[in-house]
């Protein structure tokens, strides 16, 4: 790798670092602010307002993982021990240009559903195939580089990539959970702000919201854990 490409990867890693420092931060602001959202001692409208901040925080991680798949294929390519499978490179300079080309589309999509607030059907739809896909794809890649003898041609034993995009897979399908979870809050936040607060109105938005806590804790394990792994390299021979 010339000194130009050393110092490219390197601007790629940081960028890398940084999604996942923004992923994990923004979760942990978004649920901070729930507690908010939760508590029957404030106002509907201090609620609202905690509701808005959550909302706008939750952009950030929503960004980061997406960004995060099309840096790590950028991070493969540059790599200076290569990635090729049966001779092949894996990532030519015009695969990684068409990876970040749909990265920003599905980024585009992702961020009109968050900002509309899923009031366009078909939307919500293509970003849920997506990310559908995204999970059966990366977890075949993920078992294909934990359990084959020479991963994409190399003897770097890359094991702790598998381990990486497994984690990964792993948090997009918790944020699938999470949808789904918390499709009752909606209806139940828009009964509290018409005729206030009611034992079953609380009910239903606690158990909405807290019900997305074993996905919560899977995404921050996940988010952790894949950044150690892409970190330490753990059983790597470089």
């Amino acid at each position: 790798m010339t000194v130009v490409g050393a110092h490219a990867h390197g601007w790629w890693i940081v960028l890398h670092l940084l999604l996942f420092v923004f992923w994990l931060g923004g979760d942990l602001g978004v649920f901070y602010s729930s507690r908010s959202v939760l508590n029957p001692a404030l106002s509907p409208g201090a609620r609202a307002a905690a509701l808005g901040i959550m909302s706008g925080l939750d952009l950030g991680p929503k960004i980061c993982l997406v960004l995060f798949l099309p840096s790590g294929v950028t991070l493969t390519a540059l790599d200076p021990h290569g990635a090729t499978l049966l001779g092949v490179d894996l990532f030519p300079a015009w695969s990684v240009v068409a990876i970040w080309a749909a990265a920003l589309g599905w980024l585009a999509l992702t961020i009109a559903d968050h900002r509309t607030h899923g009031r366009f059907p078909v939307v919500r739809r293509v970003d849920w195939a997506i990310r559908v896909g995204l999970v059966a794809a990366l977890a075949v890649g993920a078992l294909y580089t934990l359990l084959a003898a020479k991963p994409f041609g190399v003897t770097t034993e890359p094991r702790w990539l598998g381990g990486k995009l497994l984690l990964y897979a792993l948090a997009i399908a918790a944020g699938l959970g999470i949808r789904l979870t918390l499709r009752p809050f909606g209806p139940a936040f828009g009964a509290l702000t018409s005729t206030g607060s009611t034992p079953e109105v609380e009910r239903a938005l606690r158990r909405s919201v807290d019900g997305c806590l074993p996905y919560v804790w899977v995404i921050w394990g996940s988010v952790l854990g894949a950044a150690v792994l892409g970190v330490l390299k753990p059983g790597s021979v470089l």
